[in-house]
């Protein structure tokens, strides 16, 4: 367990962009499938997640264009030990599925605020993060500022930035109501400026990709082309682990090098990959995206497995040519 904006919860999440289904930039997929998930296979994974301790439920209002808050408000109607972390600051439109643009503009965040709770069906959002990795501070601060009467009304719990840059990073914790940061990380993508100064300023780091879009779990075999239209084959620069529709040669070459190590005392692969990051930091919450309820079970599971020994992770960091990515 760890203290999350005051609230002590599981940690181990659930990453909720996949149960929303088709969502699009022009022509390309920004989801990990083309279609949507039928209803039935998504609140059965909901109900699997909650049934195996997971309480933190990570969304955005873009996912499958406010398809993915309104599975979880129905879901989680009835559950408030749920911890919900909600995005905003993409604009889109419902009907088309499309995502069209960014918001800047201050006045936004109440009306996207007001929009989600709608669809959650609930009254405060406990988690509220901005969305745009790269906004530049001078346009991110007055967004995150605007969040602050909403924490005051109620309406939000707690504020955050999911950014993988430091220096937005640094700008924007001093705010009042900072509870966390979402940003990249794995065991192929090691952050420690990140997890220093969640440290420093008492902050949860929000493990997004903790399974590298997937490439961890070991489903993806190096020069096995992906079916169908998703993100995995979107082409878009900003997905690292899969290129042309494969998963990328040196991720495949890497995990390889520490296949077994991951899978110590009877872990899954995604176990271990998991277990990594439990082990890396006290403050790490992996969020691992499911869309099937066995995929939200063996995630969960790895909580009870726990963090990876001393010794493992030693030798993973022996095998491992780390890139991290470097400071903005």
């Amino acid at each position: 367990m760890l203290k999350l904006a005051g609230v002590s919860v599981p940690r181990i999440g659930m990453g909720c962009w996949a149960i929303g289904g088709k969502q699009l930039a022009g022509d390309a997929s920004c989801s990990y499938g083309g279609e949507d998930i039928d209803d039935a296979t998504v609140f059965a994974t909901i109900d699997a997640a909650l049934d195996a301790g997971v309480r933190v439920f990570d969304t955005a209002d873009v996912y499958g264009a406010g398809r993915s808050e309104t599975f979880l408000g129905k879901a989680l109607k009835n559950r408030p030990e749920a911890f919900v972390v909600s995005k905003l600051g993409y604009t889109f439109e419902a009907e088309t599925r499309q995502m069209t643009g960014f918001a800047y503009d201050p006045a936004y965040v109440k009306q996207a605020v007001e929009g989600s709770l709608r669809r959650l069906q609930r009254e405060r959002i406990d988690l509220l993060l901005l969305h745009v990795n790269d906004m530049e501070i001078e346009n991110a601060l007055p967004m995150l500022e605007a969040m602050l009467p909403l924490v005051e009304a109620g309406k939000v719990r707690s504020v955050g930035w999911s950014t993988d840059f430091i220096d937005r990073a640094k700008a924007s914790c001093i705010l009042p109501h900072f509870a966390a940061f979402e940003h990249d990380h794995n065991v192929l993508c090691d952050r420690p400026d990140m997890l220093d100064l969640c440290e420093q300023h008492d902050l949860v780091s929000l493990s997004r990709l903790p399974l590298a879009m997937g490439a961890l779990t070991g489903r993806f075999a190096p020069g096995q082309k992906i079916e169908g239209a998703s993100v995995r084959t979107s082409g878009f620069e900003w997905v690292r682990y899969f290129k042309q529709g494969e998963i990328e040669a040196e991720t495949a070459r890497r995990l390889a090098a520490i296949r077994e190590l991951l899978q110590v005392d009877g872990r899954s692969l995604a176990q271990g990959a998991l277990c990594w990051l439990l082990a890396r930091h006290p403050k790490t919450l992996p969020i691992p995206g499911a869309s099937k309820p066995a995929q939200v079970l063996e995630n969960a599971a790895a909580m009870e497995k726990g963090p990876l020994p001393a010794h493992v992770m030693l030798e993973i960091e022996q095998l491992l040519s780390r890139e991290e990515m470097a400071e903005a």
